[in-house]
């Protein structure tokens, strides 16, 4: 493929990812009336001080939506040596862009949803990572199915369902908690690149629209259940643990860090209320007891096919 092609490639996933967030915030707008929106494009320069892209931040906060990010960037240019050999590249050239979202709801019966898609590029090498995944605080297996079944039929055509959704479960865990999963699964996938550059962003771009089918149909049905204080308080000791992830593993995070990303756009996943409870531990026989072992994947794999 020549460099035209390529460049062609980056320019239409760029769009894409413009449209979608474009289709998310109305979605978000409709489900929440009173949802406010902040969209601050912002502008970044590259390791050696020269124009290197940015993004549009669109942070959101209303009734139902405490807050939420979504987030596009098409960001490039030269990068720290060091961090180009470990992100993989052939030198320290580097082009990266995608969509980053994060919702979270106010009330605890509905959960927490990340995802993100993006495509990059770093010296001679191009490949795609991404994925969606789900944190809820209340026990509704049935919205569990509901989420994982959207991206079990997403992914099949393309044959990568079942591991992409073992690699969230390994990725997006806590492992200074005896491997406390973040959320209860989803999809994740990063370096994919079979190859064929076309047929990569056609997979990718497909399954970045299947997020809207997985999410907005629960919180539709959950936002406005009435729910109690015990249920708040374990959403906010879970949301400690959501803070824990994205502090101390998320690769996104130190990406975003480590390229002179936005901060304030990099941190807008950070939960606008959270607390942290001194070993923390649920009632005996309540639903947040019941909600625990859905952070452990050895305990729920076959409860949720």
């Amino acid at each position: 493929m020549t460099g035209n092609q390529i460049e062609n490639r980056k320019n239409q996933f760029h769009q894409h990812v413009l449209a979608l967030q474009n289709k998310i915030t109305s979605d978000l707008k409709a489900q929440d009336p009173q949802l406010q929106l902040i969209e601050d494009p912002w502008n970044r320069q590259d390791f050696q001080g020269k124009p290197g892209g940015g993004g549009i931040t669109r942070a959101f906060s209303g009734e139902i939506i405490e807050n939420a990010g979504v987030n596009t960037s098409e960001v490039y240019g030269s990068i720290d040596p060091d961090f180009a050999l470990k992100l993989g590249g052939t030198n320290d050239q580097m082009w990266a862009c995608g969509l980053s979202l994060i919702i979270h709801p106010k009330n605890p019966r509905v959960p927490t949803v990340h995802a993100n898609f993006r495509m990059i590029q770093a010296g001679e090498k191009i490949w795609f990572g991404g994925g969606a995944d789900l944190t809820p605080y209340y026990p509704y297996p049935e919205d569990f199915k509901s989420f994982l079944g959207v991206w079990k039929k997403a992914c099949t055509p393309y044959g990568h369902y079942d591991w992409m959704r073992k690699e969230c479960d390994r990725y997006f865990v806590n492992s200074h908690r005896q491997n406390e999963m973040r959320g209860i699964s989803g999809i994740f996938f990063d370096h994919f690149n079979t190859q064929d550059l076309d047929s990569d962003m056609a997979m990718v771009i497909d399954l970045s629209n299947h997020f809207i089918e997985s999410y907005f149909p629960i919180l539709e049905k959950r936002k406005k259940e009435v729910y109690s204080q015990a249920d708040e308080d374990f959403q906010l000791h879970r949301r400690g643990r959501y803070v824990e992830f994205n502090l101390l593993h998320d690769r996104g995070t130190m990406f975003g860090l480590k390229t002179n990303g936005r901060t304030d756009s990099i941190l807008i996943s950070l939960p606008a209320r959270a607390k942290f409870s001194y070993k923390y531990k649920p009632q005996s026989g309540s639903p947040h007891e019941e909600m625990m072992k859905y952070y452990f994947a050895e305990n729920h794999m076959l409860d949720l096919e």
